[in-house]
């Protein structure tokens, strides 16, 4: 029956809606419409959970391989010119690229659904406040989350979708503090009236996900990439360290990871977490737990086996890892004025180092204590560092990357470019159909 109800949802949610430019149309003549789904409280259940799913499977999946590939954490192998392009980067990476594509058409496909819920489910649930807090707050949750994919890849975003497919777009930094925005309300929302239990079970899973520390673990990731230190600093503090929410698959809701990085896949990952030989440790246990043998070589590359989150079509993917709280509170320290001291940084920074066991999900480093210059440039390269390990194809290492200057790549990367492109351009099909399409980023 859930298979059921995924199938039937999934088209109510993109059915008759605007996602990018263009209107498109699947009609399912043995469903309800999306009008009518999106005006009965179990419509409302029904759809909240579309939302969960569509973004874990179709969202989440470009964010991961599109952006890891550019940021050189996994390589494409295949001889499909989508991974090529994808793959060499540069100058000439083609607007109609199909990674790129989906990281940009799936993120609006989310945005426009949660803002179907947020739009309706205040009049549909005005006489059930309890199922009113959890639909609108994880609502808010994944239009942030899609805003949040979107400003990671691109220099300019929309926050709001339009039905006549003319989005305006927004600087991404701009796009962020919506998101961060959406977050703050969407916490308030369940401080205010806790979710019911019966939204809790149905559609978050129960103990799989908490929503209240999954949204000040985004709200902690959102603030601190739109520079809001303080506040990055005060949210990560707010997450539990021992509270695990994960995106759970299934044999026909396939981990979107796999797919990629799995059984004769079209990606593998890099060694070392693809970083230059400077910046890694041998002795980095998240090497082993990340990746194993057989071993490949690609040209100059050497390649690994996949394993930590993506070994199978069912394996939970993490909301969030916990540890990514600890190096936000780092670098908020360090780039904030008055947010704390070095000492402080240091602290969070060796809790992540020395790690050797108690992490939610088995991320252990179990290194020893940090040795180099206690200085703020010293310290926030290390962070650098432990994100790359710690967070390895969690999404955030194209932000990352630009975020902690990193060096620019060429016009034609070779194998020393660190990542091969800034920003990507914006698909063709939303440039022909959206006059108020940004101008390509240069590379």
């Amino acid at each position: 029956m859930k298979k059921l109800i995924y199938k039937v949802v999934f088209f109510l949610a993109i059915s008759s809606v605007l996602f990018t430019a263009c209107k498109k149309d699947f009609t399912n003549l043995n469903a309800a419409s999306s009008a009518e789904v999106l005006s009965t409280r179990e419509g409302m259940l029904r759809y909240s959970l579309a939302l969960v799913q569509y973004y874990s499977t179709s969202n989440l999946g470009p964010l991961i391989i599109t952006t890891g590939c550019t940021s050189r954490e996994i390589k494409g192998i295949s001889t499909l010119a989508n991974v090529i392009d994808l793959e060499a980067g540069g100058k000439n990476l083609p607007t109609d690229n199909n990674n790129l594509v989906n990281l940009f058409s799936n993120s609006m496909r989310t945005m426009v659904a949660a803002e179907n819920l947020i739009n309706n489910a205040p009049v549909v649930l005005a006489s059930d406040p309890a199922t009113l807090s959890g639909v609108m707050a994880n609502a808010k949750l994944y239009k942030a989350m899609a805003i949040g994919a979107l400003a990671t890849g691109f220099e300019k975003c929309p926050t709001q979708t339009d039905r006549n497919g003319k989005a305006t777009f927004v600087e991404r930094i701009a796009a962020l503090q919506t998101a961060v925005a959406l977050l703050d309300e969407a916490a308030t929302t369940i401080a205010t009236t806790a979710p019911s239990p019966e939204f809790v079970t149905k559609i978050l899973g129960g103990s799989n996900f908490d929503l209240l520390n999954v949204i000040n673990a985004y709200r902690a990731r959102y603030n601190l990439m739109a520079g809001n230190y303080a506040a990055a600093k005060n949210a990560a503090a707010l997450v539990s360290p021992t509270s695990k929410s994960i995106f759970v698959y299934s044999s026909t809701s396939s981990n979107p990871g796999w797919s990629s990085l799995g059984v004769s896949p079209p990606f593998r990952p890099r060694d070392y977490f693809g970083l230059p030989p400077a910046f890694y440790d041998a002795s980095d246990a998240r090497r082993n737990f990340y990746t194993t043998t057989p071993v490949f070589t690609s040209g100059p590359d050497i390649l690994r086996t996949m394993t930590g989150f993506f070994t199978s079509q069912t394996s939970p993917i993490p909301v969030y890892l916990p540890d990514e709280m600890r190096l936000i509170k780092a670098e908020a320290i360090l780039r904030g004025s008055g947010v704390g001291t070095t000492a402080d940084a240091l602290i969070e920074i060796n809790a992540v180092r020395t790690q050797s066991s108690g992490d939610a999900f088995g991320v252990n480093a179990n290194l020893s204590a940090y040795s180099g210059p206690v200085d703020v440039a010293s310290l926030l390269l290390e962070v650098y560092r432990q994100r790359c390990a710690e967070l390895y194809l969690q999404g955030l290492r194209l932000e990352d990357n630009r975020r902690f200057g990193r060096p620019s790549p060429s016009d034609n990367p070779t194998s020393t470019d660190e990542r091969t492109r800034n920003f990507y351009p914006y698909p063709a099909n939303e440039r022909a159909l959206n006059p108020n399409t940004p101008a390509d980023p240069a590379i």
